[in-house]
C-alpha cells in the first residue's frame, strides 16, 4: 500500500513539476544509502538491549519465574 501511494504521489509530482520528480527519483537511492548506517545502529542497540534484558532476568527465570503475557512481547 505504501508503494502504491508513493508511486501515485510521484506521478502527481511528475505531472506538476517534472524536473523535481526526476531529481527525487535520482536522489532517493542516495538518501536510502545514507540512512543504512543509522538503521544498522538501531538494530545493534535493539539486540544489545535484548541481550541485557535476557542477562538481567536470567536468575529469576532459573528460579521459575514466568513472564506475564504482556511482558513476553517486550523480550
Amino acid at each position: 500500500m505504501k508503494t502504491l501511494i508513493a508511486v501515485t504521489v510521484w506521478c502527481v509530482l511528475l505531472v506538476l513539476c517534472w524536473p523535481l520528480a526526476v531529481l527525487a527519483l535520482v536522489l532517493w537511492p542516495v538518501a536510502w544509502l545514507l540512512s543504512l548506517p543509522f538503521r544498522l545502529v538501531g538494530i545493534t542497540f535493539s539486540a544489545l538491549f535484548a541481550l541485557l534484558h535476557a542477562l538481567l532476568t536470567l536468575p529469576a527465570r532459573l528460579l521459575g519465574w514466568k513472564p506475564k503475557a504482556g511482558e513476553a512481547a517486550l523480550a
